[in-house]
């Protein structure tokens, strides 16, 4: 087997820039009313990733059921049959939006003035959402979207469009197309709790606007940090995950 080092060294730059750009501040500047900060290393704990019905993060509808538009189940549910092999996540493709936020694995986010910078463990994904209020990149096919925030309050507000339709929601087969819009909204209700909201609509694919609501929860600890998450591509030319190296005791 042979390994694929899927950017490495994109994930590392954004990490030293990100790191070397967000805006200095004391470990304790939460305790002195800075509700903005929302840097740390994260981590949802809930079966979202698995099934996003089932995980009972679904709050609009209040059945906890994804709106599909008539036809559209019908793919969804092949896709489910299919979901050992066909999950592009499970396969090494870039997790989505919003996805990233509740994989089983942790991300980063640092910040400055200017924008937010999130680094997942999973893949080297990553992403910049622009705070200057620049406009969209429009109708490009991003994994991962294309991010543009503003706060509310203590609120990030994050607008995201220009995705291709690559990524699934869930492991359990549920889908988006190329017309996918996210609204995020995250907010740091207290010193370990980031509150994670998504607004997801899809004319293609769903009958209404939709909305999933978690909490997030700040991962510390010694040597707590993002660790690298490689692929492995087998005989037939599939691609796995491996685990993260962790350097012998």
């Amino acid at each position: 087997m042979r390994f694929i080092i899927q950017a490495a060294r994109s994930v590392r730059c954004v990490s030293a820039l990100a790191a070397l750009a967000f805006t200095a501040a004391p470990a304790s500047a939460w305790w002195q009313g800075v509700e903005k900060d929302l840097r740390g290393i994260w981590l949802a704990e809930n079966s979202a990733n698995s099934n996003l019905e089932s995980a009972n993060v679904i709050v609009d509808p209040q059945d906890g059921k994804i709106p599909y538009r008539p036809g559209a189940l019908a793919r969804r549910n092949q896709n489910f049959a299919n979901r050992a092999t066909a999950d592009p996540e499970a396969r090494c493709f870039q997790p989505g939006v919003p996805r990233g936020s509740y994989l089983p694995t942790p991300f980063q986010i640092f910040q400055n003035d200017g924008g937010v910078y999130i680094v997942y463990q999973d893949v080297h994904a990553y992403r910049i959402i622009y705070l200057n209020g620049s406009p969209h990149n429009q109708g490009l096919p991003y994994a991962m979207g294309d991010s543009r925030g503003h706060w509310e309050g203590n609120t990030l507000v994050v607008d995201v469009i220009s995705f291709s339709d690559s990524t699934w929601l869930d492991g359990a087969g549920n889908y988006h197309s190329d017309a996918l819009h996210v609204v995020e909204r995250y907010t740091r209700t207290n010193h370990d709790t980031l509150m994670y909201e998504a607004t997801i609509e899809d004319p293609k694919v769903f009958a209404r606007p939709w909305k999933i609501r978690m909490p997030l929860r700040l991962q510390t600890g010694p040597g707590v940090q993002i660790l690298e998450d490689e692929c492995a591509e087998d005989e037939s030319g599939a691609r796995r995950h491996v685990p993260p190296f962790k350097a012998a005791k």
